[in-house]
């Protein structure tokens, strides 16, 4: 299997996985509609649904077009033995890459180990990865997570993770604490590259948070040294964020309204 992050130029793009947002249909308009990202990711997607009676109506979160590609299925939970069995299925449905969702701050989430949690749970970590690597047979395997559940631990909690020789590692600039107030720290997001150099020079390191526009995509690689950059947010407030000929929103007032309609 090939590892498409190897093949991106830098910097690259990714469209973020947004609940209840980055469907099928939203990432279709985006991918065939608008400038398309290098990288898609599916919904953040939870695991258990797709190993119980809730599967005929979460396995619409894995559909995904040719156009879409090269695609991510992101998923969360806590049993690794389920993530095997995800993994595997993830693989079996043709996509290009598996992405593990360790940052997600929402607390129905974090209280029962998910997402964010993680961060503080190596062990299970480890476990995780472990499973999702076995399952998904080659396919490349990332991860996305914050600098921190309550207070920052960007060095220890991104060692610990650059260690499992992931293919890639996403991070947004906040703790799970902040959620998404304050202004992401890309300082320490600039940490995680330096660390990955040492210990895991492979890895591919993608940045996320405030980014609004082409312009910040460039100034991040430059500045902070990510290999590529994730947006989700950016998308509502300029549609043609993916755009390196247009580095800063010149859409008319029109053609915003058309294309959010759409």
């Amino acid at each position: 299997m090939v590892n498409f992050w190897k093949n991106l130029p830098k910097p690259f793009t990714v469209l973020a996985p947004m609940e209840n947002v980055t469907d099928f249909v939203f990432r279709e308009i985006v991918a065939r509609e608008l400038p398309k990202p290098n990288v898609m990711f599916t919904e953040f997607t939870n695991i258990e649904s797709l190993l119980s009676k809730g599967y005929e109506a979460n396995i619409t979160k894995f559909r995904f077009g040719r156009t879409q590609r090269p695609m991510v299925a992101q998923i969360w939970g806590t049993n690794p033995e389920s993530f095997y069995k995800v993994a595997k299925m993830i693989q079996e449905l043709g996509f290009d890459g598996v992405d593990i969702n360790m940052g997600c701050p929402v607390h129905e989430v974090m209280k029962i180990g998910g997402g964010a949690a993680m961060i503080d749970n190596q062990k299970l970590t480890k476990e995780v990865i472990e499973a999702v690597k076995k399952g998904a047979n080659n396919l490349p395997i990332s991860v996305k997570t914050r600098i921190g559940t309550k207070s920052v631990t960007t060095d220890k909690w991104t060692t610990f993770l650059l260690e499992q020789k992931i293919d890639a590692l996403t991070i947004h600039g906040r703790t799970a604490k902040q959620m998404s107030k304050g202004l992401a720290d890309w300082n320490e997001i600039a940490k995680v590259v330096k660390i990955k150099n040492q210990i895991a020079p492979e890895t591919i390191i993608i940045g996320n948070g405030d980014i609004e526009n082409y312009e910040q995509v460039i100034n991040a690689h430059e500045k902070y040294g990510v290999d590529g950059i994730m947006i989700g947010r950016g998308i509502f407030k300029n549609p043609w964020i993916f755009d390196p000929t247009s580095p800063r929103l010149s859409m008319t007032r029109k053609e915003y309204i058309d294309v959010l309609l759409k």
